[in-house]
């Protein structure tokens, strides 16, 4: 039996490479905004994954966080730099993971940049508190699944697929290498 994937008419793989990916990870991460960060993801006990809000992500795929210097996260990369990102833009599309690397940096001129004032919330003493860290994540590798044309017409094409008896879905998917 074929597999879901080669019963397709239309093209539904594509792996992007270089600027291609980078711009696909951007594109991507702005859509979700946030997403789940993972870290202690190589000690061979279970993940620790908390939400987290994107600051910045550039053309290069590299993510931009701001964190608590005396937080679980920074402690967990300090022993572990390697992370993995998980984002869901929409219910329907625009899912992508992300594996990386983490640093952390006190810039002060970055964290001017990233700053935002609904960050007071968690950093009481404002921009110049003295706990904010910066996590700078690079991206390594990832995968993404999207659709082609839309919600609407993936919808579509899923609805008269289904009264067909046919695939007709209108989803994308394939690896992002060197972003």
């Amino acid at each position: 039996m074929d597999s879901i994937n080669q019963q397709q008419e239309e093209k539904n793989h594509e792996d992007l490479f270089g600027p291609d990916a980078g711009k696909k990870i951007k594109e991507m991460a702005k859509s979700a905004n946030t997403c789940h960060f993972c870290t202690r993801i190589t000690t061979g006990k279970p993940l620790t994954v908390r939400p987290m809000s994107i600051q910045k992500v550039d053309d290069d795929g590299v993510f931009w966080f701001l964190s608590a210097e005396d937080s679980n996260k920074n402690v967990d990369i300090q022993s572990d730099p390697n992370v993995q990102l998980l984002f869901q833009g929409s219910q329907y599309s625009d899912f992508l993971s992300i594996y990386g690397t983490a640093k952390i940096l006190k810039d002060r001129q970055i964290i001017k940049e990233l700053w935002e004032p609904i960050l007071k919330t968690w950093f009481t003493e404002g921009i110049d508190d003295p706990r904010i860290t910066i996590i700078k994540v690079e991206a390594k590798e990832g995968y993404y699944w999207d659709n082609k044309h839309g919600n609407a017409v993936a919808f579509a094409k899923t609805l008269v697929g289904a009264v067909l008896g046919k695939t007709m879905d209108d989803s994308i998917e394939g690896n992002l290498i060197n972003p």
